[in-house]
């Protein structure tokens, strides 16, 4: 079984027991339950539900396994002959979920 929900304006294509990477959340800590209301599909052994836009009464819980952060990524400037270089660097920080169950 599997779904399509939506957070942070992003689509993710979950199953149980999958992990995944989203957004921060600041007032999620470890251990939490978050429910995700915006269920656009619904599929497994009895076919595909479709939603328009989304499911009514469907939600999928997942538990916050804690707080990551994403690989490093730098940012140069750069102007050729001015004697201008510049670099930065930021990492991109995540809340870590386990998807556990996908109610419709």
């Amino acid at each position: 079984m599997y779904a399509i929900i939506v957070d942070g304006g992003r689509q993710y294509k979950v199953e149980p027991g999958q992990r995944l990477d989203i957004d921060l959340r600041d007032d999620a800590n470890t251990g939490d339950t978050i429910e995700f209301d915006q269920v656009l599909a619904i599929g497994g052994d009895e076919g595909l539900q479709l939603g328009s836009p989304s499911i009514e009464g469907a939600k999928v819980t997942a538990t916050v396994l804690g707080m990551e952060l994403g690989d490093k990524v730098y940012v140069e400037k750069f102007r050729r002959r001015k004697n201008y270089h510049r670099r930065t660097g930021h990492r991109q920080k995540y809340t870590r979920i386990e998807i556990g169950d996908i109610a419709s």
